[in-house]
């Protein structure tokens, strides 16, 4: 792959900037803040958009570089693969999808791939090679002064990780590692207790053995419903008994009112006998009051005679008065006497008869009073007869279906008290039964809901069961991937491993000289060298510049390996540290063994430029 040009519209603080390049070597200069980093940004962004993401930075890519003046957000790159194609793409960089055209300008964006995410993967596509691979592997960075063994450790750290996953920033054994870790906390183990996996599983097995009690709990509805059916059977016969004794007891109120009624009336005709003979009394004793009353009136008409007979002696014996007055006087007296005693006589004779006519009415009428009573009283006995009998036949022809004859008979034999005793015991039986029957409905009513929540439980469980087996499905995607970087590490270090460790040597040999016999990598040590003298040293004991050397060409060992395209090498301040020997040796190695890489050098010294031109080898020179 040869990149031709790089036309930045506005992209940071960079506008209206062409960089024309060429397919070897290519120097860009620039003093610190001149724009390299904005440059290589806009490389990258033009390849595969400017990321949104802040990916743990304060500001996004995209927001970043966008030019605060107003300008144009956009820019163009074109290039020619390998097979001689050419392409040139115009990306406006707020939008996601860059315009791509083939060498007729012909619009081919639509050919290409388009990711929700990452947009058009047209770059990819033609070259295997996805952002972080490319930033892993054709990019090399500056690398900073290393102060401590902490650091030191960091560069053989990436170095191992390149040489067993082919990226730096992936450890095969954090990999794993995560990969351990993430199945014991997504998925779980029989180990685990509050893992996904131990969690459904407890809810699954709750869930079987709610539905398990529930079909029980079905089959007890059988003798639930049974139970209830003899409840009711019983509850109805105890309800017909009820009513039998109730009319029954009607009956008997009822005739016990009449005999009430009855006997009222036999007291009130022993009571009105109990008055005539009273009355009767009252008549003798009249007449015996009578003559003790006609003694004492003629007891006062003696006594009034006597007077009269005095007053004529006196009127005799006084001889002032006139003799004829004398017997006027007499005569009058006489006529008083006579008067007085006749009146007395007939009041005394009219008075005897008119309460002897009274007390006479009066028995009448008591007399004619007990005989009405008697007649009620009999005419209340028949009704007694006949209603009871007729009462009777009513209630065995309406109960006969319930109760025999013989029973009913027996209610009817029983006095009221015991009625009233028997249906106070069958009330509470009945309220027994009632209340037997109220907690049968109860269970019955749960069990229902026990059964329409079987449905839910049953849906429930189904759901349950799907997420065990999409959690069963991601644990074996986990094992599955550890399974593939097993074997892919395996393969590795089978088949590719020994080709890096070739392609390394070789430029290890031509980067730092023929220093080290063999490179090997140990799972536990990480990475060794093979001294002249056949000793193995840990890389962590090299020094600092042999670490840095030996990490860009494992980079370019990586590089040679990663696409189907010969991609361009970028070098962003890379050789800050070397000193002039081992930046010769390096441009000249790269020179020598890399023409068909596109080698873009970008560096804020003029050193590259000055050892190039004395080795008298060709390069493009841009300043920035």
């Amino acid at each position: 792959m040869e990149i031709n040009l790089l036309k930045i519209n506005g992209f940071g603080k960079i506008k209206n900037k062409e960089i024309k390049l060429n397919k070897n070597i290519n120097i860009i200069y620039g003093k610190n803040e001149d724009g390299k980093t904005t440059t290589l940004k806009f490389l990258n962004a033009m390849l595969y958009g400017a990321s949104k993401n802040k990916n743990g930075k304060d500001i996004s890519d995209l927001e970043k570089y966008k030019p605060w003046d107003g300008t144009e957000y956009s820019g163009k790159i074109t290039y020619k693969l390998d097979n001689g194609e050419e392409f040139e793409v115009f990306r406006e960089f707020d939008k996601k999808n860059p315009k791509i055209f083939n060498s007729k300008l012909e619009d081919i964006s639509k050919t290409f791939k388009i990711d929700k995410t990452k947009g058009n993967l047209f770059f990819e596509e033609q070259t295997g090679v996805d952002e972080e691979l490319f930033n892993s592997s054709t990019l090399v960075g500056q690398k900073e002064i290393i102060l401590d063994n902490a650091d030191r450790r960091n560069i053989t750290q990436k170095i191992s990780n390149l040489f067993t996953t082919g990226a730096e920033n992936i450890s095969y054994k954090k990999i794993i590692d995560k990969l351990n870790k993430k199945y014991t906390e997504e998925i779980g183990t029989e180990r685990t207790t509050d893992r996904p996996i131990n969690k459904i599983n407890n809810q699954i097995n709750e869930l079987n053995n709610r539905i398990k009690n529930i079909e029980i709990n079905e089959e007890n509805k059988k003798n639930i419903i049974s139970k209830k059916n003899n409840i009711n059977n019983e509850i109805k016969n105890i309800e017909n008994k009820k009513l039998l004794l109730n009319e029954i007891k009607k009956i008997k109120e009822k005739i016990k009112n009449i005999q009430e009624e009855i006997k009222i009336k036999n007291n009130l005709i022993e009571e009105n006998n109990n008055k005539i003979n009273l009355l009767k009394n009252n008549i003798e004793e009249n007449k015996k009051n009578n003559k003790l009353i006609n003694k004492i009136i003629n007891k006062k008409i003696i006594i009034l005679f006597s007077i009269i007979l005095i007053l004529e002696i006196i009127n005799f014996i006084i001889k002032i008065i006139d003799p004829k007055i004398k017997i006027i006087i007499s005569i009058i007296l006489f006529l008083i006497f006579l008067i007085i005693f006749i009146l007395n006589i007939i009041n005394n004779n009219k008075k005897n008869k008119i309460e002897k006519n009274n007390l006479d009415n009066e028995i009448n009428i008591l007399e004619k009073l007990i005989n009405d009573l008697n007649e009620d009283i009999n005419n209340l006995n028949n009704v007694i007869n006949k209603e009871e009998e007729n009462e009777k036949n009513n209630i065995i022809n309406k109960y006969n279906n319930y109760f025999n004859n013989y029973e009913i008979a027996q209610n009817f034999n029983t006095n009221l008290e015991n009625l009233e005793e028997d249906l106070k015991k069958i009330e509470e039986k009945n309220n027994d039964l009632k209340f037997e029957k109220y907690q049968i409905d109860i269970e019955e009513k749960n069990i229902n809901n026990n059964i329409e929540a079987k449905i839910n439980l049953e849906e429930n469980l189904e759901n349950l069961l799907e997420q065990e087996k999409e959690i069963i499905k991601n644990g074996e995607s986990i094992k599955l991937a550890k399974e593939i970087i097993e074997k892919s590490y395996n393969k590795m270090k089978n088949n590719i491993t020994p080709k890096f460790k070739n392609n390394l040597l070789k430029n290890e040999t031509g980067i730092i000289g023929k220093k080290y016999k063999n490179i090997i990598f140990n799972e536990e040590e990480g990475i060794k060298v093979e001294l002249e003298n056949g000793n193995f040293v840990n890389a962590n004991l090299l020094s600092i510049g042999t670490i840095d050397q030996m990490y860009l060409a494992l980079r370019l060992a990586i590089l040679q390996e990663i696409s189907k395209e010969p991609l361009p090498i970028v070098l962003d301040e890379t050789f800050a540290y070397y000193d002039d020997d081992r930046l010769k040796n390096i441009l000249n190695y790269l020179n020598d063994n890399f023409e068909k890489n596109q080698i873009i050098i970008f560096t804020c010294s003029k050193r590259e430029k000055e050892i190039l031109d004395n080795l008298k080898i060709d390069y493009n020179y841009v300043e920035l």
